[in-house]
């Protein structure tokens, strides 16, 4: 239990965000490739529907536009969500700081799991099935709360950012430095990074295929386990924040201001790293 509240909670350490950062790349891997077999989208591809926005409002398919406008909508919502859940837990002092989206995230999956077939034919305005628009949004949620926890450092639903960071750093591990070459001026790979995205794409590359397999052979209620994990996950800070999230339901209920809790705030993210795509210019 002290473990999960030290991976989901307010107080975040390089360690802590390595290790969540593979489970939902895991997670995020999973839901991508088994979302395609469902719906044919990768469903936290923005690029690609960023380009399908471009193309087709070229040649006049305005079907597809739309489409594309809807996961762009719903991937940006999620990601919003998490900014308004984590900029007000931070904002009342809680400890479950990155939980709330997750715990949102676990019950969506849940019930998706349990439904997700009835949603492939609930139609939307823009003219793609609501299960587009509940996975897009699933993506979007969850890759902000990992953006947010890392200080932009760590992606979980889309690993081109990641696998250019992987070949950088198989570039400079592999950079021949001249003999008499100074110290200052030598190129050398920062293996802690390399082993971090090259352990986000193993996991996400792992998520993937389990994911596909389970939607190809159990379906749709595969997504429950995965949303089971989420849940571990998200609960120990929640149960450890129950008495004020308590108070702040009895203030919603009544106007009332809820008292402070007598804990300092909640501490700083972990020391600043420079940004996966800041690299010294060698």
């Amino acid at each position: 239990m002290r473990r999960l509240l030290h991976l989901t909670g307010h107080r975040r350490t390089v360690a802590s965000n390595r290790v969540l950062g593979l489970l939902l790349a895991f997670n995020a891997g999973a839901v991508n490739a088994g979302g395609f077999l469902v719906v044919h989208m990768y469903t936290s591809h923005m690029t690609g529907f960023l380009s399908s926005l471009a193309d087709n409002l070229v040649l006049g398919n305005m079907k597809l536009v739309l489409g594309a406008v809807g996961a762009l909508w719903a991937f940006m919502s999620g990601a919003g969500s998490t900014a308004i859940l984590v900029n007000w837990a931070r904002h009342h002092h809680l400890r479950s700081t990155y939980a709330l989206p997750l715990l949102i995230e676990a019950a969506l999956m849940l019930l998706f799991g349990m439904i997700g077939a009835i949603t492939l034919g609930w139609r939307t305005p823009f003219s793609v099935p609501l299960t587009v628009l509940l996975l897009a949004y699933l993506m979007g949620l969850q890759n902000a709360v990992v953006t947010k926890m890392s200080s932009a450092q760590i992606r979980t639903t889309h690993m081109t950012g990641v696998v250019t960071d992987l070949g950088i750093e198989m570039g400079k591990m592999l950079y021949w430095n001249r003999q008499g070459t100074a110290p200052e001026q030598q190129v050398r790979a920062n293996r802690e990074r390399l082993r971090l995205f090259a352990g986000l794409v193993s996991m996400f590359l792992a998520g993937g295929l389990v994911g596909a397999a389970g939607f190809k052979h159990v379906g749709f209620i595969f997504v429950v386990p995965l949303a089971l994990v989420l849940l571990a996950l998200s609960l120990p800070p929640l149960w450890a924040d129950r008495e004020r999230l308590q108070q702040l339901l009895v203030q919603w209920r009544t106007g009332a201001a809820a008292p402070l809790p007598p804990t300092a705030p909640h501490a700083p993210a972990a020391p600043a790293q420079p940004h996966p795509d800041a690299h010294p210019p060698r």
